[in-house]
């Protein structure tokens, strides 16, 4: 059997595991006694909260059908004024206090909300439930954005529309681009709109850390106070993320509570400097960065399209964290869009599918790939596993792919391979000429790959063709670098073999230059 290299592997720490692997859970843990508690209090409290909170919503759709009685939403909209401002400042923040007051919350604010000529636009995080609304009461009530179908909810619609909200149609294909607009003409308006509030995460978290801040509320340049949310409770029954208890069930667990505290916090506003004007991805970094060193806890590169991976995971059975990836880093560095990283589960979730918490052993990569356990195969699955815990999971293996596989999957390389296992030089590979080379480069002498032969084999021929080498290469990537791997191991067995003395090994310290080139793709990972 060749030699094995013995290397370090040095990663990018920019590709490293977050901090939090799984902002998007709530696990939340009730005992005995917190639950005998939540249905004794309750018995009580649920009921009596709920017709104080029917009472309240009796008062209010009135008062806000009043408010917005033959005003526009959409069109040449103006702010409100006079009366209808008034009432909305006044009399339905009084209102949606007593809302929230009625179903048990006790507010605790801090620091001081600036007007909307210092600061147009507040930037609410963490964003973690659907209670995150009473920012809005404490704030005053400023504009919001909001989907169009909110406006057609049952009584809960008219509330919005007194927000006077930036609306964001999904059927409309320009309203990002109209919704950056609106904000940007409030924003820049001179103090004639309140302010207007946005959550940047864009999804609830379990305030675990601050996950990407999108774009929309920092591409107006102008400056942003950050506002801080905390529920410093014992129990945690607000929390509504993606996996964990259903709205319903928080709702009823909150209305169980004596009381649940809120903290607000307002920081000093952000002025944003010249470049972060010009760079509104940087001037979103350095607002979220402010707020995580308020809150102490990190940041990650975690966005609503991993949300959209995880429920992804689960439908092709894997575990739903395995689709976590920090999608905005990943897509960013490695240049891949939703799409395309999609796709790459679609393939993980074929070799995964028989193993246990969607993490994948040598073993599995083997039987996945339809070869022995070798050298070449050992030191590939070793370039994939960047964390050295003996498994591949999702995250790596988007990562490994990308940088390790496609590059390797070039024309060179492929025709290269395909002259190797043509040893007749008639343009077309035989199993038997397939079978000989990989029972040399694997070392395995009674190794059967009628399988593997037979799945290249497209048309069915009994003979490989340069186009179905080609054709399946690229919807196989891994074997593109295994190959390369067995190579750099025969060029390294010939130069140990020609000058033993002279070689170092690629792990120990070394300063020359001329280390062996097999390893710079590790040095690129």
């Amino acid at each position: 059997m060749p030699p094995q290299r013995v290397f370090s592997l040095p990663r990018q720490q920019s590709l490293l595991l977050p901090a939090v692997i799984n902002p998007f859970v709530q696990d939340t843990k009730l005992t005995k006694a917190a639950i005998i508690k939540c249905v004794l209090l309750g018995i009580f409290l649920v009921p009596v909260r709920a017709i104080l909170l029917s009472l309240v919503l009796m008062v209010t759709w009135p008062v806000s059908v009043i408010i917005t009685f033959k005003y526009p939403l959409k069109g040449a909209v103006e702010p409100m004024r006079g009366w209808r401002r008034f009432m909305c400042r006044r009399v339905m923040a009084a209102l949606g206090r007593a809302y929230y007051f009625c179903m048990g919350f006790r507010v605790v604010v801090k620091g001081k909300q600036v007007s909307s000529s210092e600061a147009p636009i507040l930037a609410v995080a963490p964003h973690s439930t659907f209670f995150d609304g009473i920012v809005c009461i404490v704030a005053g009530l400023p504009s919001t954005v909001s989907r169009v179908e909110n406006l057609a909810t049952p009584i809960f619609g008219r509330f919005v529309r007194c927000l006077q909200p930036v609306l964001v149609s999904r059927k409309d294909p320009d309203s990002r681009k109209n919704t950056i607009q609106e904000i940007d003409s409030r924003a820049k308006s001179g103090g004639r709109w309140p302010q207007v509030l946005i959550f940047p995460e864009g999804t609830c978290t379990n305030r675990s850390c601050l996950i990407t801040f999108k774009q929309g509320a920092f591409i107006p340049g102008v400056p942003v106070q950050p506002v801080l949310m905390r529920y410093p409770n014992k129990l945690d029954t607000v929390s509504w993320t993606w996996q964990g208890f259903s709205s319903r069930t928080l709702l009823l667990l909150t209305l169980s509570q004596l009381y649940t505290t809120v903290e607000i916090e307002f920081l000093p506003p952000h002025i944003p400097t010249e470049e972060e004007r010009k760079t509104p991805a940087l001037f979103a970094s350095r607002v979220r960065d402010t707020m995580a060193r308020a809150l102490g806890v990190p940041v990650t590169d975690h966005t609503y399209e991993d949300c959209r991976l995880m429920i992804s995971a689960g439908e092709l059975t894997l575990p739903m964290e395995a689709g976590l990836v920090e999608f905005t880093k990943i897509s960013r560095k490695l240049n891949l869009k939703w799409d395309n990283v999609r796709k790459e589960l679609e393939s993980f979730a074929a070799m995964a599918s028989s193993c246990k918490g969607g993490r994948i052993s040598i073993e599995e990569f083997a039987r996945f790939l339809k070869l022995p356990i070798s050298p070449a195969l050992e030191e590939l699955f070793a370039l994939f596993d960047r964390n050295g815990d003996g498994t591949i999971d999702f995250r790596e293996y988007v990562i490994g792919v990308t940088i390790l596989c496609r590059p390797a999957n070039t024309e060179d390389v492929l025709l290269m391979a395909f002259k190797l296992f043509d040893t007749d030089e008639d343009e077309k590979i035989t199993r038997e000429e397939f079978t000989a080379l990989l029972r040399s480069a694997l070392g395995v002498s009674d190794l059967n790959m009628a399988k593997l032969f037979k799945e290249i084999d497209a048309d069915g021929s009994g003979f490989i063709t340069f186009n179905e080498f080609q054709a399946f290469a690229s919807t196989h990537p891994e074997y593109a670098k295994l190959f390369t791997t067995y190579l750099e191991l025969q060029r390294y067995q010939a130069i140990q073999e020609a000058c033993p003395g002279d070689l170092q090994l690629s792990g120990q310290a070394s300063s020359e230059e001329n280390q062996e080139d097999s390893t710079s793709d590790k040095k690129d990972d």
